[in-house]
């Protein structure tokens, strides 16, 4: 055992995760991965290399953890409630049912044949602002784009989006650690958001089903409501509009403000969309959205010698283990480099149903805007979230040279 890898929690560095000015790419951070594998915090432990987060995903001796979210909190109410029932925290046969059924609602398949949508959207957007010559990139295309797509998939008016992409921020206030100061606003829009989802499979209902995304969820409950309850197809709807608005707006904001770092990265890609695949791949190894994933320890057991013990909360620290030097021996961002998968979408049982969908749609806007948004520089003062959970811009000003959609 090397001598740099402390295997009790009492030699192990302290990491404050708790802290709102904490900061998850933090040089204190970077100091711990190097000192050890893991680290404590208020949580449980922290996983902080690539090569213990690859294998812990998986471990077989872990659940999914962050189902435990709202008691950390003491948090109650109509958010709590649907976090314990949905997908995300379910386990062992009742996540491999529900999993199962809402597949086919997430293909591939499904992702091809709505890549032109995604491509008309993102050129509406750019349309909107590429005279000026500059934009607020959150307001202006991160977030319509986000909760356009969504709409799209729920067979709701784009002009919804507006409605919905309030509450998904609303509703995300229940990620940070100030979840309990703002109980009462989060659960007031997860009520409203299933609002949306029953109005969305009425509005279905009445026009008949089609072979879209709704519609192959709504076709899984009528066909055998034992499979998926009236209350279990709600919760999925409200899962796709929540994480699809919230990760996909996170998400290209950081790609955004990723680029802005990297000039030359942005040139190689306006000049070659192809690169647009391999660059939502790589934004996601250096700055994804969710920066760290959860588990708990189901059993006693132990782990390079650290013994951890049943209820543990283990974070798995995907921003840092996408950066580690032992895995990347080059961690410079670079979207011609063949790397080894990040967790940006989790891995494992637990692996993002919806990445394919969230996949397609960045790929589609990355691509668009990098032909005709040219040498993009910030225009003022950024804003952001906190730099841990899940993060992301929520004011981006850019200007740049504009090029007439082709």
């Amino acid at each position: 055992m090397s001598a740099n890898l402390p295997t009790t929690l009492e030699a192990a560095p302290y990491l404050d995760v708790s802290d709102p000015a904490f900061s998850i790419r933090s040089a204190e951070v970077m100091q711990a991965r190097e000192q050890s594998w893991f680290a404590r915090t208020p949580y449980g432990i922290a996983v902080l290399r690539y090569a213990e987060v690859n294998q812990l995903i998986r471990d077989q001796r872990l659940r999914q953890g962050s189902y435990a979210w709202p008691a950390h909190n003491n948090a109650t109410g109509s958010f709590a409630d649907w976090w314990m029932r949905m997908l995300l925290s379910q386990e062992g046969a009742d996540h491999s049912r529900l999993r199962r059924l809402a597949n086919p609602a997430f293909a591939p398949k499904l992702v091809k044949k709505l890549m032109p949508d995604f491509q008309q959207i993102a050129d509406e957007l750019i349309d909107g602002f590429i005279a000026k010559g500059s934009c607020e990139f959150v307001s202006e295309f991160a977030e319509p784009y986000a909760t356009q797509v969504i709409c799209l998939l729920l067979g709701l008016p784009r002009s919804e989006w507006r409605g919905l992409a309030d509450l998904a921020v609303e509703m995300g206030l229940a990620l940070g650690v100030t979840f309990k100061r703002d109980e009462a606003r989060i659960n007031a829009a997860t009520d409203k958001l299933f609002g949306y989802a029953r109005q969305a499979v009425s509005a279905l209902k009445a026009n008949g089903l089609g072979e879209d995304f709704l519609s192959s969820l709504v076709r899984a409950n009528e066909e055998n409501k034992e499979a998926l309850s009236d209350q279990e197809l709600f919760d999925m709807i409200v899962l796709a509009i929540f994480g699809g608005i919230d990760t996909t707006r996170n998400q290209i904001s950081l790609a955004m403000d990723t680029f802005l770092q990297h000039p030359a990265q942005w040139e190689l890609l306006g000049n070659d969309p192809e690169l647009a695949r391999a660059a939502v791949e790589e934004v996601m190894r250096v700055r994804p959205t969710v920066t760290w994933v959860t588990r708990e320890a189901l059993e006693d057991f132990e782990y390079q010698g650290l013994q951890i013990k049943r209820g543990t909360t283990i974070h798995l620290f995907s921003q840092s283990a996408g950066s580690d030097p032992r895995a990347f021996e080059n961690a410079e961002f670079d979207i011609t480099a063949k790397r080894q998968p990040h967790f940006g979408f989790g891995a494992g049982a637990h692996h993002c149903i919806g990445h394919f969908i969230a996949r397609g749609d960045m790929t589609a806007a990355l691509a668009l805007l990098a032909q005709r948004v040219k040498h993009p520089v910030l225009a003022g003062e950024a804003e952001w979230l906190p730099d841990s959970g899940n993060t992301g811009a929520t004011r981006l000003p850019i200007r740049f040279d504009a090029v007439a959609r082709a």
